[in-house]
């Protein structure tokens, strides 16, 4: 099958769950064009089933904001007929399913029928979908697509409860390639982030307000002053600078390291013995996955889909938001003897497989069918 992805191309999660699952399906003999205005961080290499068509907005003195949904679905347009395209996925509602609409539109104009696939990720319904300004748009993308699929339970039913949604929301959940990150060093160079003895904090994120950057370190404080430890923070955004400052004056700055944004992020979750991850809410916890096939345990908040990874006493531990001195607790728990920090690792790996991409690719693979039959009806 010829498909179409329409994704943003950052260390977001919905831009790495759409890259991964662009390059499983290409080893799987189908042929995937990528479409977005930059090369995806995680497509390092393209072969002979994967294609990445950028897309250009030109500048114009009329518009304050440049028009992408405009030049998207030109775009769009000229790849399903240039290649053929079988079947068009979007991440997010908006702008990529409103996009694919005008696009498919479009393209009947011509006689040619192409279904649509949207996967809702998160902030699409969750932040920028309720808006009043938004959501009438959000709503018709949405009830437009030909199938619907989103990551988690909790945002399939938050989704019903905030948009007056038409379709079947079909739940496929994000997903890791186990065989990446079974990493063949024996020598995880810790020595580079900490001492002998000290134990090793991790938090991975874009560094928005709704990842709760302060809670993160103000956990940590509590964790360091009970077990010789150093917190490893990973990412840019827009609260990085005031963690920085929160350290400063808890007087850790010495014992946080901060990396910025990494493409080597199982090379460094192949030292850590914690993540953190108490997110105001999270849509799915795809860091917490990641964190967990890389044998580490976690610590979050109980919001939106997490509980649907992280499992209660088993992986880590769920707190409600907020609540700084449960999270400190639970985590000196795992972190307190080796013993118990190995069996919490064991665990984790093993509730992460449940997510290998071999066993979610089929769920999208069997989406695309039933929307490829709809498209046959049309022909």
């Amino acid at each position: 099958m010829k498909i179409a992805i329409v994704c943003y191309p950052t260390f977001g999660g919905s831009g790495v769950v759409a890259t991964e699952l662009g390059i499983s399906l290409a080893n799987r003999g189908h042929e995937v064009h990528f479409v977005t205005y930059r090369q995806p961080v995680r497509l390092e290499l393209l072969n002979n089933n994967i294609y990445f068509h950028e897309v250009h907005v030109p500048e114009y003195p009329l518009f304050h904001y440049q028009p992408y949904e405009l030049a998207l679905s030109s775009k769009l347009v000229d790849t399903i007929k240039l290649y053929n395209i079988d079947l068009l996925h979007v991440h997010y509602a908006i702008p990529h399913a409103y996009a694919g609409y005008m696009a498919k539109k479009m393209l009947e104009e011509e006689g040619i029928y192409v279904p649509m696939v949207t996967t809702l990720h998160g902030t699409d319904i969750t932040l920028v979908g309720k808006h009043p300004f938004y959501k009438p748009a959000v709503t018709f993308s949405i009830n437009q697509s030909d199938v619907v699929t989103s990551v988690s339970e909790s945002l399939k039913q938050g989704t019903l409860d905030t948009f007056d949604i038409q379709k079947e929301i079909v739940v496929i959940p994000n997903f890791i390639d186990k065989n990446k990150y079974k990493t063949s060093f024996k020598d995880c160079q810790r020595s580079t982030m900490a001492k002998d003895g000290e134990r090793i904090v991790t938090h991975i994120s874009n560094f928005r307000k709704v990842k709760r950057i302060p809670d993160v370190i103000k956990v940590f404080y509590k964790i360091q002053e009970q077990l010789p430890s150093k917190l490893i923070m990973v990412g840019e955004g827009p609260e990085k600078e005031g963690a920085e400052r929160l350290c400063e004056e808890l007087g850790i700055g010495n014992r946080v390291i901060f990396l910025g944004n990494s493409n080597e992020i199982d090379k460094i979750l192949c030292f850590s013995d914690l993540f953190l991850l108490p997110s105001q809410t999270e849509s799915f916890g795809l860091a917490a996955l990641e964190a967990m096939i890389n044998k580490v345990p976690v610590i979050s908040s109980n919001t939106g889909g997490i509980p649907e990874v992280n499992i209660q006493g088993v992986t880590g531990f769920l707190s409600d938001i907020g609540n700084i001195d449960e999270m400190a607790s639970n985590a000196i728990h795992i972190l307190k003897d080796d013993e118990t920090l190995e069996k919490f690792k064991r665990s984790a790996v093993e509730e992460a497989e449940k997510f290998d991409i071999l066993k979610v690719l089929p769920l999208y693979e069997d989406v695309y069918e039933r929307a490829y039959k709809s498209r046959l009806k049309n022909v």
